[in-house]
């Protein structure tokens, strides 16, 4: 009998708690006993700063004849995709340097607490406003130094390395790593990895086994000794929802060679050199970004953005990479046209092209442009969206196959598989969408398949991001614009 009262007072200071968390109100007063529902203060999502809304819809994916130049087979497919925001642009130089700097100044900050190089504290935050221990992380609000003294000046140096033959001193490459960890929604909700074994079946004519052993994947990451990156995939037995948050360090300094490993048997040494260094370039679309850099981005955007956001942050979703049926429906615009345009044509009627792209056998230049060109040059789609044709290709987060859009589901479709270190190199195929500036006409259709290794960057491969909406009822059109 004890026992029984507890539970029961248990669950009633329960209810009246979840009430006041919730901010809602127990409504069975005056309505006569009616269920009336719960009332609440409705979210309204903040405007994403240079994103545009694509409103939930339907399109046939796919194309509706075979490509008559290569003679490539594309299927079509009737789907339905929910609304979600896209940058209005590529990620560009500018944007992706404010991610590299904030991984350096991490670091730098890391050190400057390091009693190695001066072990200034202030650099770390280890106490809350009330004085009790949290878990050690970086104060951005304490400055870094002006007029460094001896031991921080150590600690500024140590990012950087001489160039032998110019003597120029460079940020070190290698020590831009960025560590996240991201927790596997989707994998925790499955029916057949619960922690109660009761609850993995519901058929109620088989026998659970209580013992029963669950095997789960779990990818993790750590620094070595030797200062590199080991990434590891962990099968092991479920023992808790912990078992679901995957850890990645990912290098996520661009690679800028891909502008001569790209291109035997030309000079493009003035792009290795320049394109990602200097301002001249902030608003060129990032290149030399491999699919793993782009998730790392789209995992610090969203760490980035929630410490701004507070007690609202909860209502978020994380900015990710497109699924390929997001990025064709988008493309497409309103009427699910061709090319990102109305027009069937690449130019207008004055002979002006609609994006950069490579016209003719080796004149890259007849559209106006010898490589990538500045974002939002061109004119946007209906959807308000630049250069979803030409500049540069974009990474997916869809997994690329060959059944493409014959294997997706037609609500939301994704294809997805993290791939292992020790899996087969055909397994890291990633769906690549949109064309670039060194493809031809056939190649920039909103409906053109291609693909690409994920740890291989390309000079013709940047990325966006999207965000799924906090609500399907959202009606704001448009985010706010880049200057």
């Amino acid at each position: 009998m004890r026992k029984t009262k507890f539970i029961t007072a248990f669950a009633i200071v329960a209810l009246v708690t979840l009430t006041g968390c919730f901010g809602g109100r127990l409504s069975s007063s005056g309505r006569g006993g009616e269920v009336v529902g719960v009332s609440g203060k409705g979210f309204n999502e903040p405007t994403p700063y240079g994103m545009t809304l694509i409103k939930r819809g339907y399109l046939k994916m796919g194309l509706a004849k075979d490509d008559s130049l290569w003679g490539k087979h594309t299927p079509q497919k009737e789907i339905s995709v929910d609304g979600f925001w896209m940058d209005e642009t590529e990620v560009t130089n500018s944007e992706y340097k404010q991610f590299v700097f904030w991984v350096r100044d991490s670091i730098l900050r890391t050190r400057l607490a390091d009693p190695a190089y001066g072990g200034d504290e202030t650099y770390m935050i280890t106490e809350d406003k009330n004085g009790d221990p949290v878990t050690p992380h970086l104060n951005w609000k304490k400055s870094l130094p002006r007029k460094p003294n001896e031991d921080e000046q150590r600690a500024i140096e140590s990012l950087y390395v001489t160039n032998p033959v110019t003597g120029e001193k460079m940020l070190d490459a290698s020590q831009m790593n960025y560590r996240y960890e991201v927790y596997d929604y989707t994998a925790a909700a499955l029916r057949r990895n619960r922690l109660d074994p009761t609850q993995r079946n519901l058929n109620t004519d088989v026998q659970v086994n209580p013992d029963e052993v669950v095997m789960i994947s779990k990818d993790t990451a750590y620094i070595d000794d030797e200062g590199r990156i080991v990434r590891q995939t962990i099968d092991r037995p479920l023992s808790g929802p912990w078992d679901f948050l995957n850890t990645y360090i990912v290098n996520i300094y661009p690679d800028t060679t891909c502008w001569v490993n790209d291109f035997v048997n030309s000079d493009n040494e003035a792009y290795m050199r320049l394109y990602f260094s200097s301002p001249t370039y902030n608003d060129y679309p990032v290149v030399g970004v491999t699919w793993e850099q782009a998730n790392a981005f789209c995992a610090w955007r969203t760490d980035y953005l929630l410490k701004g956001l507070g007690g609202e942050a909860r209502y978020i979703q994380r900015y990710r990479l497109p699924t390929e049926a997001e990025w064709e429906y988008a493309a497409r615009g309103k009427d699910g046209t061709e090319f990102p345009w109305e027009q069937g044509d690449v130019k207008n009627e004055d002979g002006c092209f609609y994006a950069n792209f490579k016209p003719e056998r080796g004149n890259y230049t007849e559209d106006g442009n010898l490589i990538t060109s500045r974002v939002g040059l061109f004119s946007s789609n209906s959807n308000g969206l630049f250069d979803m044709a030409g500049n540069v290709a974009e990474w997916t987060s869809t997994t690329y196959t060959e059944a493409g859009i014959d294997a997706m589901n037609d609500l939301n479709p994704e294809l997805k598989y993290n791939a292992a270190k020790e899996d087969p190199y055909r397994l890291k195929k990633k769906s690549v969408r949109g064309g670039s500036w060194k493809d031809p006409e056939s190649y920039i259709r909103s409906a053109w398949r291609t693909w690409e290794y994920q740890n291989q960057p390309r000079s013709y491969i940047g990325f966006r991001c999207v965000r799924s909406l906090a609500s399907t009822t959202s009606t704001k059109q448009k985010g706010k614009k880049r200057k």
